[in-house]
């Protein structure tokens, strides 16, 4: 009892968007909460695209301050970058990580991640 559901594509272009106001709207986008039929257990969001993730803003300190941290669960195993890093290896990246921690934590996270598509 598979349903189809008519996706539209939504372009938004990042140049000199705050990044987490930016985010939010993407992920409301994803998952459809901007449709009438919205509900939370079916996956009947849109297709978001992203256009010129390099020049995305931070607002305050971020840019410098704001370290992303990830760890294996190994001793030992803290891994820590910062923005200026991950910006200056894939700006597309900071934008990726920024709507997948806004997305809810359930089975439907990996399906709304690959509608959106992220360009430099």
């Amino acid at each position: 009892m598979k349903e189809e559901y008519k996706r539209a594509i939504h372009t938004i272009d990042a140049t000199d968007q705050i990044l987490g106001r930016m985010a939010t709207l993407i992920a409301t986008l994803l998952q459809g909460k901007n449709k009438p039929d919205y509900e939370p257990h079916i996956d009947s969001g849109d297709i978001v695209i992203v256009k010129n993730a390099s020049k995305v803003r931070v607002t305050g300190a971020k840019f410098s301050d704001k370290i992303y941290r990830h760890h294996s669960n190994h001793p030992g195993g803290l891994k820590e970058r910062s923005f200026k890093e991950v910006v200056a290896k894939d700006p597309r990246e900071v934008v990726h990580l920024a709507v997948n921690k806004m997305l809810p934590k359930n089975k439907l996270r990996a399906k709304r991640l690959k509608r959106l598509k992220i360009e430099n």
